[in-house]
């Protein structure tokens, strides 16, 4: 068991790593998500700074239970704008399916960041 979530840790370490990158690569995919009273390019960027170094902060023991925390903090920052985009009538990315899959998925990542912090 110990095993299975050291391979959970670092898959999870590496998906929000790359997520991070994927914000500095197609910052108009995140636009979307982003409320109209923030500026968009900063947040985004910073998102991708932050998604970033919590993923790199996963694989470092040291670092591992405060990268979580802040994943797992950041996943439920994140959740009312999934919740919102269901009730869009032009949903972020995708269709009103696409929103309907995201939603879950968000409360999958919340309890994987639990998960992995938790002791």
């Amino acid at each position: 068991m110990k095993n299975l979530k050291l391979i959970l840790t670092y898959l999870f370490g590496a998906f929000m790593i790359f997520g991070g990158i994927n914000h500095f690569i197609k910052p108009e995919m995140y636009a979307p998500f982003i409320p109209d009273f923030l500026p968009s390019l900063a947040v985004n960027y910073l998102t991708g700074i932050v998604e970033i170094a919590v993923g790199v902060g996963v694989f470092i023991p040291r670092f591992r239970s405060m990268a979580t925390l802040g994943i797992l903090l950041m996943m439920l920052v994140f959740l009312p704008l999934h919740i919102f985009d269901v009730f869009k009538e032009n949903p972020a990315i995708g269709s009103h399916q696409a929103a309907l899959i995201r939603l879950p998925l968000q409360f999958v990542l919340i309890a994987w960041a639990w998960y992995i912090h938790k002791k």
